[in-house]
């Protein structure tokens, strides 16, 4: 077995990788739904330099320029001095994470208590997400087309939320369910307040939250119905263990690997090759819509890209997509002592052990998965070794035992090199997952070496 990274690091390693790890947390705390994610992005990028697509005519080699859609995805591009239709090296990691939504019409009172109806978004274990204190965020855009950003539950002065569970004494019959609905889809409504509007007879407490809303938070309760606000877990992304050597935070998938490449993208040496980095939504629930890997919008800010570097053409294009590289940087499921019976352990990754490479996703027989070639995998591993970067080969668990998947089959359709990689955690899709600080810093480190190496 591979040594463990905290036996291989120097003290200047170590002390970079608590620098690296302090920020991280920082970028956990700003970007807890995918538009706050862009956001925060966007502002680093601006900081590094990077301009807004839209507003650049020509570019050239060196340049560095981003571009946003629908506020919840990102790409961020530095123009190499190599022919663009060779190929670029690309990043690619999703910034949404499992969580609850709020349905479009979501205040109503039971028996004087009010509530959000809710929907809860990609895979997650309902029974997790009760008893928790959870925290408001998003958006609420009023008829003007004006916007009222909220963040309910960060803040020590403001309230948290929670959604109820049924109380020891009484919970017989709920305890004998399995556990996919110990917990129903519909019971996953959040409890929102308990006193009444003074002088109201009927649905008091629902008029009291519809005051607030209007007093304190400046929309109105029909606002709601063109609203996007998610429902995620209260409090800071903490250090994790007497020894601090993890993190612990809502959202580690997949934002440690959309971290990690983007300070990649920032900090990595000149580099003839174009690189870019691109940052989507809607992976937790198949990559589709418009913000999702399965719209047109990479392939359109190539195409624009292109067209500003005075060489667009739809062969030129379809070249340049076709040889480029990528790294899909998605987290894998670290080995879990606790469960070892779902592992195979010649397969598994390890916390501490480093970045995670995985040849193909998918479940059962490798379905709806990407399948690196041999010879890209060698590829990878001559430019790892080459910089020192500490790796290691997993696939999910147990062949039969389950499975997931990520955004690298929808690139490799371009007829590009793909391959998994990323960060492995434990807790996967929890309101709080857990990484190792080691395995953070190697990937950002790998990441890194592949844009400014990989040829």
């Amino acid at each position: 077995m591979k040594k463990n990274l905290w036996d291989i690091y120097t003290d200047t390693q170590r002390n970079e990788l608590e620098e690296f790890n302090t920020a991280y947390r920082m970028f956990l705390d700003a970007g807890k739904t995918e538009r706050e994610c862009v956001t925060e992005i966007v502002q680093q990028a601006k900081a590094q330099g990077y301009r807004d697509l839209t507003e650049v005519d020509r570019l050239k080699a060196g340049d560095k320029v981003y571009a946003t859609h629908m506020e919840k995805a990102v790409a961020l591009f530095r123009i190499g001095s190599d022919d663009f239709a060779a190929g670029m090296n690309l990043l690619g990691a999703h910034i949404d994470s499992p969580r609850i939504d709020l349905k479009q019409n979501p205040l109503y009172e039971d028996n004087e208590l009010a509530y959000f109806d809710t929907h809860y978004y990609g895979g997650i274990k309902k029974y997790q997400w009760v008893t928790i204190p959870l925290a408001l965020h998003g958006v609420v855009v009023r008829k003007d087309g004006t916007k009222v950003a909220i963040s309910i539950g960060e803040n020590d002065s403001d309230p948290v939320f929670v959604i109820t569970d049924l109380l020891i004494h009484l919970s017989a019959k709920q305890l004998d369910k399995k556990a996919n609905v110990v917990i129903e889809g519909e019971n996953l409504d959040l409890l929102i307040g308990s006193k009444p509007l003074k002088e109201e007879e009927k649905d008091a407490v629902a008029k009291q939250i519809a005051q607030i809303l209007k007093d304190t938070y400046d929309f109105e309760l029909e606002d709601l119905q063109s609203a996007e606000l998610e429902i995620v877990p209260a409090g800071k992304a903490r250090e994790c263990g007497l020894d601090r050597s993890m993190i612990m935070a809502y959202g580690q998938d997949d934002r440690v690997c959309a971290y990690t490449s983007l300070r990649a993208i920032f900090d990595a040496a000149d580099m003839t090759r174009t690189a870019c980095c691109i940052l989507v939504d809607k992976e937790e629930i198949g990559s589709l819509g418009s913000t999702g890997m399965h719209s047109r919008f990479f392939e359109n800010m190539v195409a624009e890209l292109m067209d500003k570097l005075g060489n667009y053409s739809e062969l030129h294009l379809r070249r340049a997509l076709a040889n480029s590289t990528m790294i899909s940087s998605d987290v894998a499921a670290g080995f879990d002592p606790l469960y070892k019976e779902v592992y195979a352990p010649k397969a598994a990754a390890f916390l501490g052990k480093g970045l995670v490479l995985k040849k193909h996703t998918g479940a059962r027989g490798k379905v709806s998965s990407n399948d690196a070639n041999a010879e890209y995998i060698a590829r990878i591993r001559k430019v790892f070794a080459d910089n020192e970067i500490t790796f290691q080969m997993s696939e999910m668990g147990k062949v039969d035992a389950g499975g997931g998947g990520t955004i690298a089959y929808i690139l490799a359709q371009y007829g590009m090199e793909v391959i998994d990689g990323g960060v492995c955690v434990l807790n996967m899709h929890a309101p709080y997952e857990i990484s190792s600080k080691a395995d953070i810093y190697e990937a950002y480190r790998g990441y890194m070496a592949f844009l400014q190496d990989m040829k």
